[in-house]
């Protein structure tokens, strides 16, 4: 049961390998600052190898969605260290993920309604979520060679922030079509600088990015999320395989401490290769997160062949606050309430009920007996 066998991530010893995802809840106050409710959440689901926060902005020009909490003000900061305080009173372990939308924006979400930045005018299909409802996209304005280089400061400020608010590491989200993703793949960069046009000069953005959290964080406490195959907020590229292989052998080269790949939505590339986590095994010698739709059975299987060494789980730790516990005895499972997924409020976000300890004993095919007091401990 590779699954709930211990790993180190660098200096931390992680009890099992069941990682939480990041998932946007819609619940920061004013000014974007995490609540006491925020660190009761993360409370409740310490238990897990190691918590990656919801995406959290590190500006105010990389917001893009309603009461998402951001990591650059000294309030934030303040917010953030409750959180901090509660996932390591209760034994946990906790990763900020540092976020900028890029394109997937709306003027109203922006600073005097300016329009959003990307790194080509090119518009997402679909829309934005605002406070006043859904948007269709808007075209985005490009940025200047000097403006990205202001970006990449803020990701450092960010990861400052991050050190200061007590988090244990930083997790740089180059995923689902936000900024750092609109840069890697062609279908969204259009650039004829230094920052465009080869797969080296697209991936530049994002390794500016990753040397800058590096001047602040140690390696081992650095992870990156990318999803190679995902279209989601309407991306595309024309050799996914080629675009991601090139970008993570250069952060293999950076001795991060863990690649956190997104399997949601991935297809055959058009050699008919399924771009997944064994695809890029052999590319990154640090600890690799597989991602997308995991249960216990291909959970254990994607760690026993090699592919990955630590899965994350995102509805099922959002409804299972005990999910280790749960996947241990084997279920059941609270089904997640889609409906107060960004509502505010305790509903549907701390209120989801822990499993009976009668009912944690493993399954009989298990071939050892774990206790509901045995994962208690470990998780410490």
């Amino acid at each position: 049961m590779q699954l709930f066998s211990p790993i180190s991530l660098g200096a931390y010893r992680l009890p099992h390998r069941i990682v939480m995802a990041p998932m946007t809840r819609g619940r920061a106050s004013k000014g974007q600052v995490p609540t006491p409710l925020s660190a009761s959440y993360y409370a409740q689901r310490a238990n897990a190898a190691l918590i990656i926060t919801e995406a959290t902005q590190i500006s105010l020009q990389g917001v893009g969605y309603p009461s998402t909490p951001g990591i650059h003000t000294a309030e934030q900061i303040e917010g953030w260290k409750g959180v901090t305080r509660a996932v390591h009173a209760h034994g946990g372990r906790i990763f900020a993920q540092l976020w900028h939308v890029g394109r997937i924006s709306h003027p109203s979400m922006q600073p005097n309604n300016a329009l959003p930045v990307a790194p080509s005018p090119i518009r997402a299909r679909g829309d934005a979520f605002t406070y006043d409802g859904p948007k269709p996209f808007v075209t985005p304005r490009a940025l200047e060679p000097e403006e990205i280089k202001g970006i990449v400061w803020d990701y450092r400020h960010a990861a400052d922030s991050a050190l200061k608010a007590g988090f244990d590491g930083v997790e740089l989200h180059g995923a689902n079509g936000y900024l750092i993703d609109q840069f890697l793949r062609d279908g969204t960069n259009s650039r004829s600088d230094r920052y465009g046009g080869s797969v080296a000069n697209r991936v530049e953005f994002l390794l500016e990015v990753v040397d800058s959290v590096l001047s602040v964080w140690d390696p081992t406490k650095v992870g990156v999320r990318l999803s190679p195959m995902s279209s989601f907020n309407d991306m595309a590229d024309s050799d996914p395989a080629a675009t991601f292989s090139y970008a993570i052998r250069a952060l293999d080269e950076r001795g991060l401490g863990y690649l956190h790949l997104v399997e949601t939505g991935v297809e055959c590339a058009a050699d008919g290769v399924r771009l997944d986590a064994a695809y890029f095994r052999s590319l990154f010698r640090g600890h690799l997160i597989a991602n997308g739709g995991y249960d216990r059975l291909r959970a254990e299987a994607v760690i026993a062949n090699g592919a990955a060494d630590l899965v994350s789980f995102g509805e099922l730790y959002l409804a299972n606050p005990d999910l280790p516990q749960r996947l241990i005895a084997g279920g059941p499972f609270n089904p997640p309430d889609r409906a107060t997924y960004y509502s505010g409020g305790t509903s549907g976000y701390t209120d989801y009920p822990a499993l009976d300890p009668r009912r944690l004993t493993a399954p009989a095919a298990d071939p050892v007996t774990w206790s509901h007091e045995a994962v208690l401990d470990a998780s410490g």
